[in-house]
């Protein structure tokens, strides 16, 4: 089918980047938003625009009801979930399908497998990715704990099946230590996502958490797009992305690359996703799989030239990849910034209006963002307002253009961000590409002692 008009059932930049995607296809595009959202820039932009609701996200954005009822009364024909709110609830994408609609996202029972990390994990395994030692599905039982944390080694980490953001999570450093531990994650994981169920992993001292885009097309064909380095992280938020990781090679690239791109072949995966992975050692674990299009998106773009929002649609039009894997190369370095309406030293949320705004521009900088001058950024939602991304042919390049387009860009009427980037992008470690998942937390206790 052709898609003639496309519904995004989103907000912020990754509803604008959608739409930009659907009009350079000649696609017509339907906005939804919050009553918060009304001066929103995709809302402006779009060729139709429907209020869906409140500003509280339960009464608009998360509200299928609403959101299939613009679909209908705004004769689209599909729905693009952005990332976040309902891009991976399997009932949205089932619900969507169920209306004769095109869903651009994965089929509905690969949401549902990865979107819970105990069947995530198996079947990851049945499908050839690496795996963190630990144990195969949930763990209630103390002495079953005991046997796989000996198994593993200690030290371990008590996970929530359904968790996410750290919540649920707790490290045991010894045996005594396990049966409070487990109880503990069990009630935070019952309180933040109304299951307790948990399982146990080895804990990795000190990793890097490296993502792997990849492609299919749903009909057993699929590609990768290389990795993201996402190491850079704030109470398991990530702050900077690049690509590709300064500390693969291309022999340890391609192998992985090669092994998640078969792995979603067998599976019969649909559109876009990710594949995150701890890495420590040379070694890769998996750890999770976003059915979705990542936030750090465009990083992998500007180092393969191709779009991956335009190939989501195509492929939930039912057209095959538009390339092949022999077609993909990687070339340059990018970096993005998430800039993030927030103190940069205590990280409080910091909404207000846009007094005044001046995008950096130049060669090979990018910036994705929905903010114009007097926009009021509205208190309701995530504190990201925006993302710069640059390119340069080597790391070094990219970073110093990074810095330039730091310099020009201008953001007035709330705190960002941007003093944070500009700090570590002085840091004799962050240049030398020397940092794991724990360095940034501890590079800011250092600056906050300082």
């Amino acid at each position: 089918m052709a898609i003639e008009k496309l519904l995004i059932a989103n907000r912020g930049e990754i509803a604008l980047r959608i739409h930009r995607a659907c009009h350079e296809m000649g696609i017509k595009t339907v906005a939804v938003h919050s009553t918060a959202d009304a001066d929103a820039m995709h809302v402006r932009l779009a060729d139709e625009a429907i209020c869906i609701g409140p500003p509280a996200a339960k009464d608009s954005y998360l509200n299928i009801a609403a959101i299939i009822s613009a679909a209908e009364i705004s004769g689209a024909d599909a729905i693009h979930p952005g990332y976040g709110f309902l891009s991976e609830n399997a009932k949205f994408a089932e619900i969507v399908e169920a209306h004769g609609l095109a869903f651009v996202g994965p089929k509905p029972e690969h949401i549902r497998t990865m979107g819970d990390k105990i069947e995530a994990k198996r079947t990851a395994g049945a499908l050839g990715l690496p795996l963190v030692p630990g144990s195969d599905g949930a763990v209630s039982d103390v002495e079953e704990a005991r046997a796989i944390a000996d198994a593993a080694g200690y030290p371990v980490i008590i996970k929530a099946a359904s968790g996410g953001g750290g919540r649920g999570m707790k490290v045991c450093t010894s045996p005594d230590q396990l049966e409070t531990l487990m109880q503990q994650a069990g009630s935070e994981a019952k309180a933040a996502f109304g299951d307790a169920t948990v399982y146990i992993e080895k804990y990795l001292g000190n990793p890097r958490h490296i993502e792997i885009q990849v492609f299919g097309d749903g009909n057993g064909n699929a590609i990768h797009l290389g990795e993201r380095d996402c190491s850079l992280q704030r109470r398991h938020q990530k702050v900077l992305e690049e690509a590709p990781s300064p500390v693969l090679s291309q022999a340890e690239r391609e192998r992985i690359g090669g092994v998640c791109a078969k792995a979603m072949a067998d599976m019969g995966y649909r559109g876009a996703g990710t594949i995150e992975f701890l890495w420590e050692n040379g070694e890769f674990y998996f750890i999770e799989m976003n059915t979705r299009l990542q936030v750090e998106h465009p990083v992998t773009e500007m180092i393969t030239g191709l779009d991956l929002v335009r190939e989501q649609i195509r492929v939930a039009e039912g057209k095959p990849l538009s390339v092949n894997q022999e077609d993909i190369r990687f070339t340059g370095h990018a970096i993005e910034c998430r800039i993030n309406a927030e103190d940069p030293k205590t990280f409080a949320p910091s909404p207000g209006t846009v007094t005044s705004y001046h995008v950096p521009g130049g060669m090979h900088v990018r910036v994705d963002s929905g903010l114009y001058q007097g926009y009021k950024v509205p208190p309701y939602y995530d504190s990201m307002i925006g993302k710069l991304i640059v390119y340069g042919r080597t790391r070094e390049g990219a970073i110093m253009r990074l810095r330039r387009a730091l310099e020009e860009y201008v953001i007035e009427g709330m705190k960002t961000t941007i003093p944070l980037h500009q700090a570590l992008l002085k840091d004799p470690e962050f240049l030398n590409g020397d940092y794991t998942i724990k360095w940034l937390e501890e590079w800011l206790a250092r600056e906050d002692g300082q």
